[in-house]
């Protein structure tokens, strides 16, 4: 096993991606996305819209969904005295009581500590930057006089909907909505678990009404997800750290479907290795609150789910290393292949596929 792993490198998941294919905004409809279903274990492949994805499952089957919530992460404003313009990604907050935020800034070199920056036509908020973590991190310190409930809804109000860098257009007033899922509920991912995009309130109701049982997880989607990978051997790779927080009554509805052997079926890479981060003998998982940077990549033996609904991911990316761990390697690259011959579109606003 572990022969076959140092051979599994980046350049084994190159593969030519047309722009064109790369989706621009969403869907019309959240479930009308096609959705690409590949066998596991054989790699025959069939074609459906994405309402179609019930009739792959029965009463009584699992789907563990990640309920994080995209928060309005990217705020655009000026650097002190000379008025440059700058960009600045919220992470994560560090400290609610000082306001401090980890943040990435562009352009980086210009940016330096002591150096104030002004957001809003206003100039009605202002961070001083207090530290350089990396080359391109830093650590804001916002001056804010009033609560955190007002500086928050001050912050949000200035930021746009943190759409990833090959969508290339502004946020619009749309994104807002789309670039969430609608069971969206606990607040810290800044970029959206997009294979739960593709369940509408309809396709929610139907799965009532068939049987299948739902959980939820909170996995906080991080950029490190979305990292360009520098090295050629995927096990010198690191994966930044994401909040992850199963609860007990999750991992007692995920345990006993796997104990009654029902189909468990993880929507989207992050609920896959959440499932993976935390799980412990015979495939049981347990409660947990914590950080997670599990790197997936194949060969790897999954315990737990034996069904994954992942979008269409672009070259070289830790979800596409994701999906052909679970899916078989050759099977997923030759979907791949498929898929742009047919025309899929990729990336999180793209087309669905379900590997079961």
């Amino acid at each position: 096993m572990k022969t076959v792993r140092k051979r599994m490198k980046l350049s084994k998941f190159k593969f030519k991606l047309p722009e064109e294919l790369i989706a621009q905004y969403p869907a019309r409809h959240r479930d009308e996305s096609r959705l690409m279903f590949v066998n596991r274990e054989t790699g025959d492949i069939e074609h459906h819209i994405f309402k179609d994805v019930l009739d792959f499952f029965q009463e009584n089957d699992l789907f563990i969904f990640n309920d994080t919530k995209v928060f309005p992460a990217r705020l655009y404003g000026n650097k002190e005295k000379t008025g440059a313009n700058i960009e600045v990604f919220l992470l994560r907050e560090l400290n609610r009581e000082m306001r401090l935020w980890d943040v990435l800034v562009e352009p980086a070199r210009k940016i330096r500590i002591g150096n104030k920056l002004y957001f809003g036509e206003d100039e009605s908020l202002v961070a001083e930057v207090i530290d350089n973590t990396t080359s391109r991190g830093r650590t804001l310190r916002f001056l804010f006089d009033g609560t955190h409930e007002e500086f928050k809804k001050t912050l949000y109000t200035l930021g746009e909907t943190p759409l990833p860098k090959e969508i290339h257009r502004p946020a619009e007033p749309e994104d807002e909505e789309r670039f969430q899922t609608i069971f969206a509920k606990h607040e810290g991912a800044v970029a959206v678990p997009a294979a739960g995009i593709h369940f509408s309130r309809e396709l929610m109701k139907r799965m009532e009404i068939k049987g299948i049982q739902t959980a939820f997880i909170t996995s906080h989607m991080s950029l490190g997800n979305f990292r360009d990978i520098d090295v050629e051997d995927l096990t010198k790779h690191k994966m930044d750290s994401e909040q992850l927080i199963i609860n007990a009554e999750t991992a007692e509805i995920v345990n006993k479907a796997h104990d009654e052997g029902r189909n468990i079926c993880a929507v989207g890479s992050t609920v896959m290795r959440a499932l993976t981060s935390v799980v412990g003998t015979e495939g049981k998982i347990k409660e947990f609150e914590g950080w997670t940077n599990k790197f997936i990549f194949p060969p790897y033996e999954f315990t737990t789910a034996n069904a994954l609904i992942t979008n269409f991911h672009l070259p070289y990316s830790t979800l596409l290393m994701m999906a052909t761990a679970f899916g078989d390697y050759d099977h997923i690259m030759h979907a791949y292949e498929v898929a742009i011959k047919e025309k899929y579109r990729f990336g999180a606003y793209g087309d669905a596929m379900l590997i079961k």
